[in-house]
């Protein structure tokens, strides 16, 4: 039997280095996880050590040993580190987050929700402000960031689920979830630098926050669509 046209005495050549390939793609891969680890663990201690603002991409791949060059290949900005370090923190507790089933208030359960994405981000509070302004915000000055989509879905997807869970809630739309992700971020913003004892500031405006987004869902959702007032120019 042939394979391609390969001699029979040739066939052990050909699986032999088949098989070398295969190796040398896993190695590649596995060499590439343990990179951006070593960058990710790098970042995340210079953060706590030097703070965000003082601590370069230089700096970062120094510590985790490899060029500044072969950093970017990983992240195009220190923002894009510190968004992805935040986004693997908020998805550990997503995944464990069960959104406080016993409460029976959609309020209740997204106050739960919310409460519990800012206690996971406790270790990198000092700099949360800062992956607000440059990577989640709408006004992002960043490149597109792929850390921080997924933070932005991963977070919608489950806000829609607690609404799904309520038998009178609206289906989710565009508008629903402009307005969620608009109150979400300026709660995170004003939690990254409430000095208030036990950021209780921060809880009130959650509070509120909350309640106001829940009002404006289903008051629009008894509402019929307002008649067409022309662009805002």
């Amino acid at each position: 039997m042939l394979i391609f046209g390969l001699p029979q005495s040739d066939h052990g050549v050909y699986y032999e280095r088949v098989h070398n390939m295969e190796n040398a793609v896993r190695v590649t891969a596995e060499t590439k996880i343990a990179t951006r680890d070593r960058i990710l663990d790098a970042a995340r201690n210079l953060f706590s050590e030097k703070g965000f603002d003082q601590t370069t991409t230089r700096d970062i791949a120094s510590t985790a040993k490899i060029a500044t060059g072969t950093l970017f290949n990983y992240f195009p900005t220190k923002e894009a580190v510190a968004t992805t370090i935040v986004a693997d923190l908020l998805n550990h507790a997503q995944t464990g987050n069960s959104t406080n089933a016993n409460a029976t208030a959609i309020e209740e359960r997204l106050f739960a929700f919310i409460l519990d994405s800012l206690k996971s981000l406790t270790p990198v509070r000092h700099y949360v402000g800062a992956v607000v302004e440059t990577t989640l915000s709408p006004f992002a000055r960043s490149p597109q960031c792929e850390a921080a989509e997924d933070i932005r879905v991963r977070h919608l997807e489950a806000v829609a689920d607690i609404l799904a869970n309520h038998p009178t809630a609206p289906q989710p739309s565009f508008v629903t979830a402009h307005l969620y992700w608009s109150l979400y971020l300026g709660v995170l913003a004003f939690w990254s630098t409430d000095e208030s004892e036990n950021q209780e500031d921060t809880l009130v405006l959650l509070d509120q926050a909350t309640r106001l987004f829940v009002a404006s869902v289903f008051d629009n959702h008894t509402k019929s669509a307002p008649a067409d007032k022309g662009g805002l120019s």
